[in-house]
């Protein structure tokens, strides 16, 4: 169950709830961009889900495309073997061969059959490429929750625009948009600037804000003397690293003022102050530990004030 100290809200006007942080798996068998099999593997994924339970997090996020399906193996195993109340979500891809409803519910099928469930909590559409018309999928979205395959569904990277649609198209059929996961950190605030926030506040839909430490570059882990590797590296490049250093400093000072927290704790806590539910990514139990200590306590109007100042900087 979740630790009182943590609770747990409505996922916008869904009778599901979720702890108001989550954890991201899509380093779960991502050898890609995450290298899973090189300083980390399923031992310390475990650990990480484990420790996140024991703290009273019990919303993991997947997707089919994370690991070629791995993450989906890994997160389901870890489900049943922990006999645990946990709150699932996954994603579906609309890849451009996939061009009806039934692709989707078929690829849910299969998101179940990795998992090992009956049904996920919440289902989303990956990212809006609409090869066969936005209609299409919210009425396959909307089958879903009608089979009871999925308690909620949800859609991702959708723009203010493409979510005000969706969430119309589902309301024809008698089911709400409970979430639009965005990337939203205090480097990448493109969710204020927009209208995606603000589409979020007026429809109750949820906005679930993945990278919220900006993929580790607000950690104080990386720096113009140890850049990341590989992806981020290329992502987040030498004048990237210059400008960060100020928001940095920001992030350590407030840290500090509120008892030790780590930067990235600040990092999560800010975007949970805007209302998102962040998913920040843990590979280990030593991750999961630090990312649960952003939950039970919030930032100052000062604090707040200043970071958006020095992340200004910075923002994509």
């Amino acid at each position: 169950m979740a630790n009182a100290s943590v609770g747990t809200i409505n996922l916008g006007a869904t009778a599901v709830r979720v702890t108001p942080i989550g954890i991201g798996t899509w380093s779960w068998g991502d050898s890609i961009v995450w290298k899973y099999g090189s300083g980390y593997a399923e031992q310390e994924i475990e650990d990480a889900f484990q420790t996140a339970l024991r703290s009273g997090v019990t919303f993991f996020d997947s997707a089919e495309m994370y690991g070629r399906g791995k993450s989906e193996k890994f997160l389901g195993q870890f489900v049943r073997a922990s006999g645990a109340p946990v709150t699932v979500a996954t994603k579906f891809m609309p890849l451009p061969w996939r061009l009806t409803k039934n692709s989707l519910l078929d690829a849910l099928r299969r998101s179940l059959d990795r998992l090992g469930l009956e049904r996920v909590d919440l289902y989303q559409i990956h990212w809006p490429l609409h090869l066969a018309g936005m209609s299409r999928w919210m009425e396959g979205l909307a089958e879903a929750v009608d089979r009871k395959l999925a308690l909620a569904v949800g859609v991702s990277n959708y723009s203010a625009a493409q979510m005000r649609r969706a969430y119309e198209e589902l309301k024809k059929r008698g089911v709400p948009l409970a979430s639009n996961q965005v990337e939203y950190s205090l480097v990448h605030r493109a969710p204020e600037r927009n209208g995606v926030l603000d589409a979020c506040r007026d429809l109750n839909v949820k906005l679930i804000a993945y990278s919220p430490i900006g993929m580790g570059m607000l950690s104080g882990k990386y720096s113009l003397s140890n850049r990341p590797p590989g992806y981020r590296g290329r992502r987040y490049g030498r004048a990237f690293l210059e400008r960060l250093g100020p928001l940095l400093v920001v992030l350590k000072e407030t840290g500090e003022k509120h008892g030790g927290k780590t930067s990235a704790q600040v990092a999560i806590n800010w975007t949970m102050a805007r209302g998102a539910v962040p998913i920040p990514g843990a590979k280990t139990g030593a991750q999961a530990r630090e990312l649960v200590g952003a939950v039970g306590w919030s930032l100052s109007e000062n604090d707040s004030s200043r970071l958006d100042e020095a992340s200004r900087l910075v923002q994509r």
